[in-house]
């Protein structure tokens, strides 16, 4: 009964505009009051223990990290500096876009972020050297979406906080199914440029291979930054939140360095990290109100007992969850997504047995292909702000099906082959 009404509530949303957050908020309190006699003694500890959490305080920051490098001009010196290697590959300036976005995502921790920072840079300069549009728009969005998986993801730290499961795990869990996804996308720009060389014009961009490498040393403040989020977590050095902080005072110094980061455009990047997670922490603080109400209804557990009476075997199981995400993919964003459902399938998905790190990545995975999907991707209406409208949203969608389709690959490779995610951090024991 309870998920009928919180499926209705979504619908109402959606359909009368009403604000995500109190939708689902006002369906736990609710049934809070019915349920339990207006028991709302739980919902302060519950909101104050989120919200004042130490590892919850990465997100704001890698929020405000992200938006230091766009305001700063820090994100095109990365891309300048990468073009020339990957311009010698088939696909040329199509594959620089992958790699930025692919070194981007490990700095910034969000798809949306990587999208429009790489497509603001990208988008108009290969327009103008004549590189298929179609070609151009598939590979920013759907490099983009590699925000949330390569390390530091702030889907993978909600997840993480939300659920208790480790955030260092998950960061080290989600490094070789992101290279693997960027690996699959440059193989089919490749592909794709050998069956159709129009796509990319026909001039000599690249320059020799020595001045290519000449050019990445360029690339060395940014290898530092990297290693002031990324290394010193996997060292042991820092905690997320901490290596979120390292990274915001890295990215200053070096903006600093560089002379491009002025009083005003910090000032920009703080008026936008608030906004930002303004919006976020009401989704959050809705959620958290719903969460507390189907914990105290039973619900989970009710879903495991009517899952072990159908009888339906657990990869069934893991294969409808991923179709109903699937399917949400098309209407909410992914931290939206993960703070709705989670209360309901966290605990069916690890009571049967899986692993919660592997779930945090596979379903991160799922979330990607719903940037992507049409009418409500997010990704492709970024895009379509990019391109000022010159490209709609059936053809951005057009052009990412193939991408669409290489995630649903990868998703199923991890699903048959989990230890893609967890060898690694096996490996180096974050288990």
């Amino acid at each position: 009964m309870l998920t009928v009404a919180l499926v209705a509530a979504v619908l109402f949303a959606l359909l009368t505009g009403t604000m995500l957050a109190t939708t689902i908020a006002a369906l736990g309190l609710i049934v809070l009051y019915f349920a339990f006699g207006g028991n709302f003694s739980v919902l302060g500890n519950s909101l104050w223990n989120t919200f004042n959490s130490f590892t919850f305080t990465a997100v704001p920051a890698f929020i405000l990290l992200g938006e230091i490098l766009g305001q700063s001009g820090l994100a095109q010196r990365i891309y300048g500096a990468i073009s020339p290697g990957f311009e010698r590959l088939p696909g040329k300036l199509l594959q620089t876009n992958i790699g930025a976005c692919t070194v981007f995502s490990a700095i910034s921790g969000s798809s949306t972020a990587t999208t429009a920072v790489v497509g603001s840079i990208a988008y108009d300069e290969l327009k103008r050297r004549g590189y298929d549009q179609r070609a151009v728009v598939g590979t920013i969005a759907a490099g983009g979406t590699l925000g949330i998986l390569i390390p530091p993801s702030i889907a993978l730290i909600v997840y993480g906080a939300w659920q208790n499961v480790s955030v260092g795990a998950l960061f080290i869990a989600g490094i070789v199914p992101g290279i693997l996804l960027a690996t699959m996308f440059m193989i089919f720009i490749g592909v794709m440029v050998r069956l159709r060389p129009a796509m990319v014009p026909d001039v000599a961009e690249g320059m020799s291979l020595g001045g290519a490498l000449l050019k990445s040393l360029e690339a060395w403040p940014f290898a530092i930054l990297i290693f002031a989020i990324l290394g010193t977590i996997f060292l042991g050095l820092a905690t997320p939140t901490e290596a979120a902080a390292l990274g915001i005072a890295t990215a200053i110094v070096l903006a600093l360095l560089y002379r491009e980061l002025t009083l005003g455009r910090v000032w920009a990047a703080l008026q936008s990290t608030v906004r930002t997670f303004s919006a976020l922490a009401f989704v959050i603080a809705g959620a958290l109100v719903l969460s507390q109400a189907v914990a105290l209804t039973g619900l989970p557990k009710q879903l495991i007992t009517m899952v072990g009476e159908a009888g339906l075997p657990p990869p069934v199981v893991i294969t409808l969850i991923y179709a109903m995400y699937l399917v949400l993919g098309c209407f909410f964003g992914p931290i939206e997504m993960l703070l709705i459902t989670l209360p309901f399938v966290f605990p069916l998905v690890t009571g049967l047995g899986f692993d919660p790190v592997w779930f945090g990545i596979v379903l991160v995975i799922v979330i990607e292909i719903g940037l992507l999907t049409p009418p409500l991707g997010i990704n492709l209406f970024v895009i379509m702000a990019i391109s000022r409208n010159e490209v709609s949203l059936g053809e951005a969608a057009i052009a990412c099906l193939p991408y669409w389709l290489l995630m649903l690959a990868a998703l199923v490779l991890i699903t048959l082959e989990p230890q893609l995610a967890l060898f690694l951090p096996n490996a180096v024991g974050f288990r």
